[in-house]
């Protein structure tokens, strides 16, 4: 297995690292991306944490490639702030579109380059799912289309055994929202695409936490792992 590490986007403002984990063998290729707004940190902190467990040896992959870029918004993380535009509504929204930033543009051209089968949006929200349907806190998001449903619900039934607080629970949504790196990723590339969404409102290192093993749990559904 190997680990290289580049930067995304480099010579910009928008300069920011990403890991090429490469297993050795043939495989599926996983993509994940976090920190889109820079005011969800347990989101990166998952993302960043996992590349490091590569980097050290202390996770493996026994086929195929994953691609991480952890931070993605450096210039919005050191803000506070979600971002200004909005870059998870400036990806690619059909055939022959681009996308409407330069750092939205770069990314987008790293998912072109590896065309992932797999991709995790890592996230936070506000609000929890298990109490107000119209929030997201706590979820995984899918379009209707999306073939990632199954492996999604799994996971998710997974997740909720170990939360003994039941207003924590998981859940899954369904929404389609053109713009987004998720959508783009699943009707322009074939991925099976899923945002990950915990609740800011809870404790960070549990939301670290989850989101740490949610990865886990679709690597491991992908054969990665």
């Amino acid at each position: 297995m190997s680990v290289e590490k580049h930067t995304l986007a480099a010579g910009t403002p928008y300069a920011t690292p990403y890991y090429v984990i490469s297993s050795g063998a043939p495989g599926p290729v996983f993509m994940i991306l976090s920190g889109v707004h820079g005011n969800e940190p347990a989101s990166s902190r998952a993302a960043q944490g996992i590349a490091g467990r590569f980097s050290r040896g202390e996770m493996k992959l026994r086929q195929g490639k994953l691609i991480i870029v952890p931070l993605a918004n450096q210039i919005a993380r050191r803000k506070g702030i979600r971002g200004q535009p909005d870059l998870n509504r400036t990806f690619p929204r059909g055939p022959g579109s681009q996308a409407r930033h330069p750092l939205s543009a770069a990314i987008w051209q790293l998912a072109l380059r590896y065309r992932p089968s797999w991709v995790l949006d890592l996230h936070e929200a506000n609000g929890l799912s298990q109490l107000n349907p119209k929030r997201v806190g706590q979820s995984l998001i899918i379009s209707q289309a999306s073939r990632a449903g199954g492996t999604a619900k799994r996971i998710i039934g997974r997740m909720n055994l170990t939360i003994a607080n039941k207003a924590y629970h998981f859940n899954l949504r369904h929404r389609e929202r053109a713009g987004t790196f998720r959508m783009a990723c699943q009707r322009l590339v074939d991925a099976r695409a899923v945002t990950v969404e915990t609740c800011w409102s809870l404790d960070y290192s549990l939301r670290v936490k989850w989101q740490s093993e949610i990865v886990r749990q679709f690597l491991r559904s992908a054969g990665l792992m």
